[in-house]
């Protein structure tokens, strides 16, 4: 039994990825939970249809029962990923997010706001392109601001929030006080102990994927004191595919079926039970994204 809160299957089919087979193989391992993430103000809708139309094409290759069960755990989110253009034009970026959050055709699978939040990582050749150079003072305050009119809206949905937070954690810390809505994960945590006890004391979970399989050696046995200080059921596995593929695939394009690396590697270090593991993460997911409860054995 497997669980994945977080990865963009809009992002794999454009790559190529063979969807139906893909959907197909998550049946065979026993996948719970998936969450598809929205980063855009209008993608919600066409997400949904690539995930309908690779469903429909599994089923029509004879596999209607891998379909119909792939359907039945597979969740969306719906949020904006704090792109400069994006800031800018907040205020019609939420009018629009708004829309299409309000006419989503799944609403009962709709059970997340985000990924939405802060980002100063500069890398202007990477994926996200961030460039310092476009961020003053005015623009760090816009994309604060951003990220706390999506935290509003979450508590007004009344749904928890899936927040993207890199190199910028005393700005995240500060915008989630200042909205006072405490509901959701820090997605793909990528800071310590410290700033872990910080967010866990507010009552977020913390979310680890592939990333933590390949900590640099000088910096493992933080990772694993990390690891093992996260309560165990504050803790959600992810991949954020096609990106932060694990190790030993690292570089390679990732997806929701190699999450059983960054599962075991993180039972390896608690010299947990993997069956006991699993269950308690599909215990956590259901938890927050679909306030259920589930029993968990350990």
């Amino acid at each position: 039994m497997f669980t994945d809160t977080h990865f963009h299957l809009r992002n794999l089919n454009e790559l190529g990825i063979d969807v139906p087979s893909l959907f197909s193989e998550l049946y065979d391992a026993d996948f719970s939970f998936l969450m598809d993430i929205g980063t855009r103000c209008d993608d919600l809708e066409n997400r949904i249809s690539v995930a309908k139309s690779a469903l429909q094409k599994l089923a029509e290759q004879g596999c209607s029962e891998k379909a119909d069960a792939i359907f039945k755990v597979l969740y969306f989110s719906a949020g904006i990923w704090p792109d400069v253009d994006a800031i800018k034009d907040r205020s019609e970026q939420m009018k629009i997010l708004r829309q299409f959050v309000e006419n989503c055709s799944e609403k009962e699978k709709l059970v997340a706001i985000g990924e939405c939040g802060l980002d100063h990582h500069w890398n202007v050749n990477g994926n996200d392109h961030r460039d310092e150079s476009e961020f003053d003072s005015d623009l760090f305050t816009q994309e604060a601001e951003f990220f706390e009119m999506q935290l509003e809206f979450a508590r007004e949905l009344k749904k928890p929030v899936v927040i993207h937070s890199r190199d910028a954690f005393d700005g995240t810390l500060s915008c989630i006080k200042n909205v006072g809505y405490h509901n959701g994960e820090i997605h793909c945590f990528s800071y310590g102990k410290k700033e872990a006890e910080a967010f866990l004391d507010l009552g977020w979970y913390i979310a680890l994927g592939g990333a933590v399989t390949y900590t640099k050696k000088s910096r493992m046995d933080e990772m694993k004191e990390l690891i093992r200080y996260i309560p165990l059921d504050r803790l959600l596995m992810e991949t954020d595919s096609p990106y932060l593929a694990p190790v030993p695939f690292r570089g390679k394009t990732n997806t929701p079926r190699l999450i059983d690396n960054t599962y075991k590697f993180i039972c390896d270090v608690l010299e947990m039970d993997f069956d006991k593991f699993t269950i308690q993460m599909d215990k956590n997911a259901k938890n927050l994204f679909l306030q259920v409860e589930t029993c968990a054995i350990l």
